[in-house]
């Protein structure tokens, strides 16, 4: 086996220094709906924890360079994030485990993923818009989840709604008090600074050419913020009396039993509030801690190394056309070279090439603790989740398929690459970017593309193309529901007329119907069949047929 280049035995750290290095994580999901800014966030965040030195907004001008975290050439084209990105550094005396999430809502499953593999999330909202239809699915989320969530108030230099109006909407539509660390000194749009809720102090901030680099800001007492803002600081104090006779004041456990949020409002394109953001994640949010296994128990940060992969890219490397599995470490110390089991075939395999992630750039990981995000290179055998672990076996719960809602039959472009086309669409399942569903009457030559948004397939397209050298040609198949079955009711089914049966690559078996009155019929004549819901968004993956 090889060691680590750090000299670390290969029974890894003692508990007391898992334990320590597990209380410095914070690791974090940035989550939204589309543009309200998460990108643009990520790099500020980055900016002020000096982990780059220019910030490039992905709508920004020219001779800015793209973000970090949105590193595809389809997200930097158009602006959007449609991948996940796992970015590390250090904050004070922490280490930020950050993941910058796809904000469409047509890449929800990536999306979710990342949020089993998080213990916080920081929510963006869009000052002048509320909370958004995404917004609202993934405060549901964090709650089935029970992740702490941060809510940030974004844009408000921007024109928006009214910041207490803002406060009631998030009370009223997710269940979760507001509790506001800071509040905004002028109304959107007339962004001056913030109020320290916690000092009473005025944080003025200060431009910068086109938001690139880090906003300063000045601390200013309460009397000399009252003589120099005016109306706008009267304002502001009141509300804030207001909202700590409402007792809408910062309380760290009811924070962790996800029941409240606590509140920024920031400009992340100016880089105005960001600071208070990455101080909030250190003080507030939640270090790693003990994981809940499929059993049912409680993995502890000091057990023997353990993680699970929740995500699995290629082409992040156009020179190598290697492929990195994400593994969230859960407990334990990782040691690059350590041979791990893989629970789901009961194999060991080395752990050779590991890396630390910064969006696409990497560096080699010797070593890494609870809460960290580690890349394994070329780890073949693994698939989105899929658990490992050192000495004591343990499983965590796999990770949701959502029910496809747009299915396209796939064919080669060019004939002669149907090797290329094969591999291809092979992996892009394999990383979870597309389901691929297959029959014996459609053969390999041209299997069912599922998808939750039609986005995923301009993806597969981009990809197949670009990456595996094997443009496609598609056809939009007339289906718009899956429900799970088993092979008796398949039988049955695949005589029905706008119906077709599919096996999906885990072996789950869809049938899917043209239209809803054609699902009730076929219920109605055929009340014996086994035909489950495979709810969109749901948190409980499907059982193998």
């Amino acid at each position: 086996m090889t060691q680590p280049t750090t000299g670390v035995p290969t029974t890894g750290a003692p508990a007391t220094e898992i334990t320590a290095e597990a209380r410095r994580r914070r690791t974090f999901a940035v989550i939204s709906h589309p543009d309200a800014g998460k990108s643009t966030l990520t790099e500020a965040l980055l900016l002020h924890a000096h982990a780059i030195t220019t910030a490039g907004a992905t709508h920004g001008k020219a001779g800015r360079r793209g973000t970090v975290s949105d590193w595809m050439a389809m997200e930097q084209a158009r602006g959007i994030s449609v991948t996940s990105a796992a970015i590390q550094f250090e904050y004070r005396d922490s280490v930020i485990n950050l993941v910058d999430t796809p904000g469409h809502a047509d890449f929800s499953e990536d999306t979710y993923r990342v949020l089993s593999a998080v213990d916080a999330a920081v929510m963006l909202v869009d000052a002048s818009k509320g909370l958004e239809v995404q917004t609202m699915k993934l405060f549901d989320v964090c709650r089935q989840r029970n992740l702490p969530v941060i809510t940030v108030i974004n844009k408000w230099d921007r024109p928006g709604l009214d910041a207490l109006a803002l406060m009631d909407e998030i009370r009223t539509r997710t269940g979760l008090l507001p509790t506001p660390l800071t509040w905004p000194v002028g109304v959107a749009g007339d962004f001056r600074g913030v109020i320290d809720r916690s000092t009473e102090e005025f944080i003025r901030f200060t431009r910068t050419a086109g938001g690139a680099t880090a906003a300063d800001s000045d601390r200013v007492p309460f009397e000399v913020a009252a003589t120099e803002e005016g109306e706008a600081w009267v304002t502001a104090t009141e509300e804030s009396e207001l909202l700590g006779e409402e007792g809408q004041d910062h309380d760290e456990a009811t924070f962790l039993a996800n029941q409240t949020t606590p509140v920024l409002f920031a400009a992340a394109v100016l880089n105005f509030g960001v600071q208070h953001i990455l101080d909030t994640l250190v003080d507030f949010a939640p270090a790693a801690e003990a994981r809940v296994d499929a059993a049912g128990g409680h993995r502890p940060v000091a057990s023997p190394f353990s993680g699970f992969v929740f995500k699995v890219q290629s082409g992040m490397n156009a020179s190598h056309r290697d492929y990195v599995a994400f593994v969230r470490v859960c407990s334990g110390q990782f040691r690059r070279g350590m041979i791990v089991t893989h629970a789901a075939s009961g194999r060991p395999f080395a752990t050779k090439y590991a890396q630390h992630l910064f969006g696409r750039e990497r560096e080699v990981a010797d070593e890494a603790w609870p809460g960290d995000i580690v890349g394994l290179v070329n780890a073949s055998a693994l698939r989105v989740g899929d658990s490992i672990f050192e000495s004591e076996p343990v499983e965590f719960p796999p990770l949701p398929m959502f029910a496809p809602e747009h299915f396209r039959a796939v064919r080669s472009a060019d004939s002669s690459k149907h090797k290329q086309f094969r591999r291809g669409i092979d992996q892009l399942d394999h990383e979870g970017v597309i389901q691929v569903l297959r029959s014996d009457l459609r053969g390999d030559q041209a299997p069912v593309l599922g998808a939750v948004g039609p986005m995923q397939f301009e993806v597969v397209e981009e990809r197949m193309t670009h990456d595996f050298g094997a443009a496609i040609r598609s056809e939009s198949l007339p289906y718009q529901i899956a429900r799970r079955t088993n092979r008796e009711s398949a039988e049955i089914l695949g005589h029905d007329r706008q119906v077709e049966v599919l096996m999906r690559s885990d072996g789950t078996l869809l049938a899917l119907f043209s239209t809803p009155w054609r699902l009730r019929n076929t219920v109605r004549d055929h009340p014996e069949l086994m035909l489950e819901d495979l709810a969109a968004g749901a948190l409980e993956p499907a059982p193998s047929a």
